[in-house]
């Protein structure tokens, strides 16, 4: 039986997850690490609120850090955090692909 504590961490990474800057920053850093001021040009954000999401992130273990000079580096901590977000946007697709389909069959 799982305990309460891991429905807990796991609602807490799951509300991390639950924005679309986050997920953004999760796709950016699917194949390269990147600095914040990369990061934040490429979602086009100001540094600050990159910096308060890749915190956010890196608090609950989903993304590593390392400095380099005045930069800090970002990439993922475990690369199925990518495995996981594609699969829940696999089942978006087939979400509305089937909300789609129920909405034409209901046309007349």
């Amino acid at each position: 039986m799982i305990s309460k504590e891991i429905y807990e961490i796991h609602a807490s990474i799951c509300q991390c997850l639950a924005n679309p800057k986050r997920l953004e920053i999760i796709n950016t850093l699917r194949e390269d690490e990147l600095s914040a001021t990369e990061i934040a040009e490429k979602l086009g954000i100001s540094n600050a609120n990159a910096s308060q999401h890749l915190a956010i992130m890196r608090n609950k273990g989903i993304l590593k850090s390392r400095r380099e000079g005045v930069s800090i580096h970002y990439s993922l901590a475990n690369p199925k955090v990518i495995t996981a977000c594609d699969i829940m946007r696999e089942v978006l697709f087939e979400y509305l692909n089937e909300k789609q389909s129920l909405t034409k069959k209901v046309k007349i």
